[in-house]
């Protein structure tokens, strides 16, 4: 983790973290070299060791970060009076929108989880399974309530999430469909997957 203070401390580190989500998500985390992160941010290699301790530390740190930040955007946008049916709409909705401008972070988040050592990986899977946890809730007040018709609410969870994470592999902002009316369609297919009947299109669309 960042280990120096300091306006400028502070900045530089940002500036590490953007280099290397971008080289990570280019061309892997094992092909990248701290040296060649400290060229993309302008550092002397030696630099990088005043912020992060090794590579695995910076890695570490930008899985975790992207987790916490994506679980504490859901917390603000979350809306525990809704019903079942609009929660889950919601979530769908704020998935797509919170991941679609953040490729690199949703790419290593993903396929960079196999190169954390043990302890790291651990800390990265609790923060996945917390954010899981919310769609699992959201599944059982709605199977609880007779809105929803599912077998399992936990595998109906991470099917949603793999799903709205995957518009990030194809979506172009000059292509066919809009952003709202992906949301739109993939709404549908949420709401149904969990044995919803979606009506029309919800007012969260312009929210």
């Amino acid at each position: 983790m960042a280990r120096t203070t300091g306006s400028i401390g502070i900045e530089t580190a940002e500036r590490i973290r953007s280099a290397a989500e971008q080289l990570f998500a280019a061309r892997g985390f094992a092909a990248v070299s701290m040296r060649e992160i400290a060229g993309a941010v302008g550092v002397q290699a030696a630099a990088l060791y005043n912020h992060f301790s090794n590579k695995q530390a910076l890695l570490e740190d930008l899985l975790v970060s992207h987790m916490e930040s994506l679980i504490a955007a859901w917390k603000e946008e979350a809306d525990a009076d809704e019903a079942a049916d609009r929660a889950l709409e919601r979530f769908a909705r704020f998935h797509i929108r919170y991941h679609i401008d953040r490729s690199d972070a949703v790419f290593i988040s993903y396929m960079e989880l196999r190169n954390l050592e043990p302890d790291n990986f651990r800390r990265v899977e609790n923060l996945r399974k917390t954010y899981e946890a919310f769609v699992v809730g959201i599944l059982d007040d709605g199977r609880a309530s007779g809105e929803f018709d599912l077998t399992d609410t936990r595998i109906s969870a991470m099917a949603i999430i793999a799903m709205l994470t995957g518009v990030n592999t194809w979506y172009r902002s000059r292509g066919r469909l809009s952003l709202s009316e992906i949301e739109d369609i993939y709404t549908k297919m949420v709401l149904r997957s969990a044995g919803a009947q979606p009506g029309e299109a919800s007012c969260l669309a312009a929210e």
